[in-house]
């Protein structure tokens, strides 16, 4: 089989494409044959060698596919060859086929295409968990959501509303927060221009955001730290801007504000019945039609160079996927 392999760390021109051995399912273990793959921000650090997680080298970058599922290992219950399946496998998604253990295996609903389901865990999972169980989001609170036009931003806009929250999209540029608002929040703010404390001010009647939700990091953190309201929660979900930042002690005592964690893996391993619960929820939205997720680039695999690049280059709206076989 063909795989996207990373034998050496750097940029993706560094990734190569080519023939590996086929995977061979093991007890409790089902291999899915790939029809698309998901691009995450962390596959990028990964190839990089930056990731808090690093597998050894070489490896298959790639942690969520959509696929139906070729064979079967002893002891696996509940799956059979020709399950049309989402699949975390953690590593080795950017390849024909991957090896995927029983609990990161998901049966699809009939009207859930691949790319769809490529794209659907990672993002919604780590919204949910994070507004439900790290923020306990509240209705009529006002969420602010940084980086609102990529995969989980989206996603914490969507469940954001859901919730009963009053939803402030924030992104870069006027032409992410175009795309954003075809989920309806009910504001929206550029902070290109780095003022993000007074827009929010302005926007809450001075008192701040109850819930900040950050995938970015960096600067944007520190201007978060300012604009939150007394109890505000501020949601830690990862550091796209390249900067881990520092936390100031004095200001969450003056907000009376806690900084909340939030890791997805952890969550999974530690309390893995609320993960399930959580994933069931987001399932059974999807089914009755109140969560939309939005694949807006699928590149060819022999174009993976270029898909990374949506990432680099600050150019992701919405869900990137690879298209590894036609539907």
């Amino acid at each position: 089989m063909k795989a996207i392999v990373c034998k050496s760390y750097g940029p993706p021109e560094n990734l190569l494409l080519q023939e590996v051995e086929d995977p061979v399912a093991g007890e409790n273990e089902a291999v899915v044959e790939v029809y698309a793959a998901s691009l995450n921000f962390p596959d990028g650090l990964q190839i990089q060698g930056k990731y808090q997680y690093q597998p050894p080298l070489p490896f298959s970058p790639g942690s969520e596919v959509g696929g139906i599922i070729k064979s079967v290992g002893p002891g696996l219950k509940d799956f059979k060859p020709g399950d049309r399946v989402m699949a975390t496998p953690g590593i080795g998604g950017l390849a024909e086929q991957v090896l995927v253990k029983a609990d990161g295996l998901r049966k699809i609903p009939e009207r859930m295409d691949f790319k769809t389901a490529a794209g659907f865990a990672m993002v919604y999972t780590t919204a949910y968990y994070a507004l439900k169980q790290r923020a306990q989001l509240q209705a009529g609170e006002t969420l602010l959501v940084l980086g609102a036009s990529g995969g989980v931003g989206l996603a914490a806009v969507e469940l954001g509303k859901l919730m009963g929250a009053r939803v402030i999209a924030a992104a870069s540029s006027d032409e992410k927060l175009e795309f954003v608002n075809r989920l309806h929040p009910d504001a929206l703010l550029n902070y290109a221009d780095s003022d993000l404390k007074e827009k929010v001010k302005a926007l809450t009647g001075d008192k701040g955001a109850d819930v900040i939700y950050d995938p970015v990091g960096g600067d944007l953190f520190d201007q978060s730290c300012r604009c939150i309201n007394w109890n505000g929660r501020l949601l830690v979900i990862g550091f796209a801007s390249g900067r881990i930042p520092e936390y100031k002690a004095n200001l969450a005592l003056l907000k009376g504000a806690s900084m909340v964690g939030v890791f997805l893996g952890r969550f999974r391993k530690e309390e893995p019945a609320e993960y399930e619960k959580n994933f069931a929820d987001l399932l059974t939205l999807y089914e009755q039609g109140k969560l939309s997720p939005i694949v807006t680039e699928s590149f060819p695999m022999t174009d993976y160079v270029d898909a990374f690049k949506v990432f680099s280059q600050r150019r992701v709206m919405g869900k990137v996927t690879l298209e590894i076989k036609a539907e």
